[in-house]
């Protein structure tokens, strides 16, 4: 095999030191013309690539991004790295991704492995169990190394660094108000995210709704867990009765599980059942009714997250002002809710 054309080869054959071919390459002034002409033409000839990778390290930046998300095959997810990798790329980035798969664990062997000179910063989703557990050491260690983060979606409030997020409180909020504008009666909370920092803002939003309508929040129209194996049996039951007649579903899981066990049940959507989930992939627009949600425009989050980072990364002056950027959502209406 040929081997590979580098610096030193190049000067050893033209009898030049190694930093006289590495400006004469650069096209320094240092260098008078005739060398520069004669080592570029050699290069040229021999098809010599630059040690991108080197060069980097050399002025300690890698024009990479790291990227940790907590489940690839979450749309939202895959959505939200779209985004990222777009805005990354028109800016000369590169862009790493590692899926944490929602443990702690792998999120802290990411940061540790990714840390250590391959990327400038981190933009990532907080795992389920680093929220669980709530232990945030690993994102405070990366930060007091002098490495930036943008956390998106699901944040840690204790963790100072920039943050992407969507109106979640305020979304719920505006939902249920559509849901008690087209009649329900008896609004149902759906989660099994209430674990996570999402889940838990939009069950606020929800409770917050009933209580400007004058309704009390009732508990045996609110299912809050965790598991989807308790989610799918309380749904059945819940539903069985018969007495629900609007749905405000938290997640993918929930809104997929409530259009099913209401067809199942032989309950007319939208006639007797309206029902709003946070969950805007393919499958919501093809689904028999389609499912009205709140789209949560993930790839513009994406390229938010990535520009607050490269921001960051840019500056010729060390920032220690934090921004968080609050994306609108949308209510996308379908075959799912009845027309006002």
């Amino acid at each position: 095999m040929k081997p590979k054309i580098t610096l030193k080869l190049i000067a050893k054959d033209l009898g030049l030191s190694v930093s006289t071919v590495s400006k004469a390459l650069s096209d320094s002034h240092e260098i008078g013309d005739v060398t520069k002409i004669r080592v570029q033409e050699y290069a040229k000839l021999q098809n010599y690539k630059p040690n991108t990778m080197a060069k980097n390290l050399k002025n300690q930046r890698t024009n990479t991004i790291g990227v940790i998300i907590p489940n690839i095959l979450n749309p939202f997810f895959a959505k939200v790295f779209s985004g990222i990798e777009k805005a990354a790329n028109a800016k000369g980035y590169n862009v790493i991704t590692y899926i944490s798969n929602e443990s702690h664990k792998k999120e802290k062997q990411a940061m540790d492995l990714l840390s250590n000179g391959t990327v400038d910063g981190f933009i990532l989703s907080v795992a389920q169990e680093t929220q669980t557990l709530h232990d945030t050491s690993h994102f405070k260690e990366i930060l007091r190394e002098g490495m930036p983060i943008v956390m998106f979606d699901r944040t840690m409030d204790d963790v100072s660094c920039d943050k992407v997020v969507v109106d979640d409180f305020e979304s719920s909020m505006e939902a249920v108000k559509h849901l008690i504008k087209l009649g329900c009666k008896n609004i149902a909370l759906l989660s099994c995210i209430d674990n996570l920092s999402v889940g838990k803002h939009r069950a606020l939003g929800y409770e917050k709704a009933l209580r400007d309508s004058k309704r009390n929040v009732e508990d045996h129209l609110l299912i809050k867990t965790d598991s989807e194996e308790d989610f799918d049996a309380r749904l059945k039951t819940m539903l069985a009765t018969g007495a629900v007649d609007g749905i405000l579903a938290l997640d993918e899981h929930a809104s997929t599980m409530a259009m099913k066990v209401a067809i199942q049940n032989g309950i007319k959507i939208p006639e007797q059942l309206c029902i709003i989930g946070f969950a805007d992939g393919v499958w919501s627009r093809r689904l028999t009714p389609s499912l009205s949600t709140i789209s949560q425009h993930a790839p513009e989050i994406g390229e938010e997250a990535a520009k607050l980072l490269i921001e960051k990364l840019e500056s010729k002056q060390e920032i220690h002002a934090y921004k968080t950027t609050v994306i609108k959502t949308e209510l996308r209406q379908r075959d799912s809710t009845r027309r006002v």
